[in-house]
């Protein structure tokens, strides 16, 4: 009688039933001891579909009249992979897989097998189709696409039928394979941990997330990055030439899904055809560019070896998508430092937002030597750009030629105008906006001034109104404030406004 030895994805993703509800084992079906402990272990985790298919599975033996045995010793601290193996090639039995690495282990090892090949009623070529932008799976919830253009979508749902975990299963199972059937480096795993997976498959790349890392198991695919060059962009031609000699120091900023890896990815071409050598960084790598910029990946290396890697290979351009931790941002700070041009991509919900990302992390008069210019995206196009300046001047709003600071202008480069400035007073970091009107209130926070002033009665008092007009700071406190007025905040201020040139009113509320 035929042994067969079921390995995890054949029992977790229900294929063993449907074999034996099929009729194609017609053996001893054998479940190792190992395997037991890790679907029990998962069960521990919230994933217990394994132990419900085992049972299905048990289930179905009995109604064929199949013999089902429980072999092995879970106690040597094997996996189930190896215990399975070595049962099979002390028995003579056959291992039944639809892993590729297994098939291709006990074919090595001489030990026979039995490999199922997977089909999954999700076809990614089908589904992405026209204006799909990203699939979303997960057990209990009916699959859904995402729909439209960037910063312009809905959900739609491709069925009424809540997903169940075993079809999802079965349909990571069919990845697995789909990736040892490709050759060279177009489909492959980029990340592998307990809990999650990312996976490129050629264009698409899949993020599968497990218990207890998320509720349950759910597998997002995002649509291939649209492919654009930089002249559909209908770029200023100002902005165009200064992309091409003055900026290194670029920052693409946006909300997630509008478009800044696709512009980058556009910008990164467009160096190539110039002839300069561009590489990225990349976690995942997903960014479709041609075969002679090369791709490094930071999940699967560290700080110290991307950092002596492009300082050694000198690249004119590194593109880095995207930046998240404190990490990634001195990598950004280092390389540019070091005289690499950099394009970097981070989120934020407005361009200055991307700048304040660096703020607080360097000393304010190094920015301009690491940011030049900062390009945000809206729905796939460039809504703004910015470009920073440095001066010695007395910042907008104070008065005296004595304040005079390094100060940092950020101007709108289509326009010309300064819209924010950045300076140090006292020990602090200021980022305002620039305000031309003289009179300064709740309505209109954008001036040096009331950013200042603001810093020290907001510290100790939540109720008041304040007024900057004709070289008179007027403060309105409701009475019960005076007390902590006068012990707290009076003295500071008071010291503020001479700093500032300007007479301080205090007023009471009635």
């Amino acid at each position: 009688m035929v042994v067969y030895l079921l390995d995890g994805l054949i029992v977790s993703s229900g294929l063993a039933t449907d074999l034996v509800n099929r009729g194609e084992l017609d053996g001893e079906v054998a479940i190792h001891k190992t395997l037991i402990r890790s679907l029990e272990e998962d069960a521990k985790k919230g994933s217990g579909q394994g132990l419900i298919e085992l049972i299905e599975l048990k289930k179905a033996c009995e109604t064929k009249g199949l013999r089902f045995v429980v072999l092995g010793d879970e106690s040597d601290g094997r996996s189930p992979a190896i215990a399975i193996r070595d049962a099979a090639a002390e028995t003579g039995g056959v291992v039944v897989t639809a892993d590729p690495s297994m098939a291709r282990t006990c074919r090595i090892l001489g030990i026979k097998i039995k490999e199922v090949p997977i089909r999954s009623e999700w076809d990614l070529d089908s589904i992405f189709k026209g204006d799909v932008l990203s699939l979303h799976l997960k057990e209990g919830v009916p699959p859904r696409v995402k729909r439209g253009l960037p910063g312009q979508w809905v959900f739609e749902e491709l069925s009424t039928r809540n997903t169940r975990r075993n079809e999802l299963e079965l349909f990571i199972a069919g990845l697995i394979q789909k990736l040892y059937q490709v050759p060279g480096t177009s489909a492959f795993i980029e990340v592998d941990r307990a809990n999650s997976t990312i996976i490129q498959y050629h264009d698409y790349r899949i993020v599968i997330t497990r218990p207890p890392f998320s509720d349950g198991l759910e597998i997002t695919v995002v649509r291939p990055i649209i492919k654009r060059s930089l002249s559909e962009y209908g770029l200023p031609k100002p902005l165009y030439e200064r992309l091409v000699t003055n900026a290194e120091g670029i920052l693409i900023a946006g909300p997630p899904g509008m478009g800044k890896s696709t512009f980058a990815q556009s910008l990164a071409e467009h160096y190539r055809s110039l002839g300069k050598v561009v590489k990225t960084i990349e976690s995942p790598r997903d960014l479709q560019l041609s075969p002679d910029i090369t791709q490094y990946s930071k999940s699967s290396s560290n700080t110290d070896e991307l950092h002596d890697v492009l300082l050694l290979s000198r690249p004119d351009y590194t593109v880095f998508d995207e930046m998240r931790n404190e990490e990634d941002f001195q990598i950004y700070t280092d390389l540019r430092l070091a005289g690499i041009g950099m394009v970097g991509v981070v989120h934020a919900t407005s361009p200055i937002d991307a700048i304040q990302r660096f703020t607080n992390r360097l000393d304010l008069g190094v920015i301009p030597s690491i940011i030049d210019t900062v390009i945000f995206m809206d729905s796939g196009r460039v809504a703004k750009i910015y470009v920073l300046e440095m001066s010695v001047r007395v910042p907008r709003g104070m008065r005296r030629a004595d304040l005079a600071r390094p100060t940092i202008e950020v101007k709108n480069f289509l326009t010309g105008e300064v819209e924010y400035e950045m300076y140090v007073f006292g020990e602090r970091a200021f980022i305002v906006p620039v305000s031309t009107h003289s009179d300064v209130s709740r309505t209109a926070e954008g001036t040096r001034t009331y950013h200042l002033l603001n810093s020290i009665l907001g510290k100790y008092i939540d109720d008041y109104d304040l007024r900057v007009r004709d070289g008179v700071a007027e403060v309105n406190l409701p009475r019960e404030y005076m007390r902590v007025y006068v012990k707290k905040v009076q003295r500071r201020l008071l010291k503020l406004c001479h700093e500032l040139g300007l007479e301080l009113e205090i007023k009471t509320k009635e």
